[in-house]
């Protein structure tokens, strides 16, 4: 198996996928949580993320849909990073932060092909 970079298994960087579960509307700071944690990840040098948009969920703090004639309102995301493992494990304590009790952030190891 090749990594992303072309190196064999045997040589392949160890990459992670960093998940975090968020609602629309969680802010920090007074701005929007998911914006400010894509600045910090650019700033930190982090390859890309990807924020994707659900359309239904809940979780500890209830349902994450409300409906209103219509129109989804602080439906919930989740942000998609995948990396070197040492490039995202020294960023996990201020995303965290960020994040406090309003979402979830998981960590796996992953293969990329």
């Amino acid at each position: 198996m090749v990594g992303a970079g072309g190196e064999g298994m045997a040589g392949a960087k160890m990459y992670v996928s960093l998940t975090i579960r968020i609602k629309r509307n969680d802010e920090v700071k007074g701005r929007r949580l998911a914006k400010a944690l894509l600045d910090f990840l650019i700033k930190a040098g982090i390859a890309g993320a990807t924020v994707w948009t659900g359309v239904d969920g809940f979780g500890k703090r209830g349902k994450s849909t409300l409906h209103i004639e219509g129109i989804a309102v602080n439906m919930p995301l989740v942000i998609e990073v995948i990396d070197r493992k040492e490039k995202i494990e020294p960023l996990l304590p201020e995303i965290k932060m960020m994040v406090g009790d309003n979402g979830l952030v998981t960590l796996h190891e992953v293969d990329v092909v």
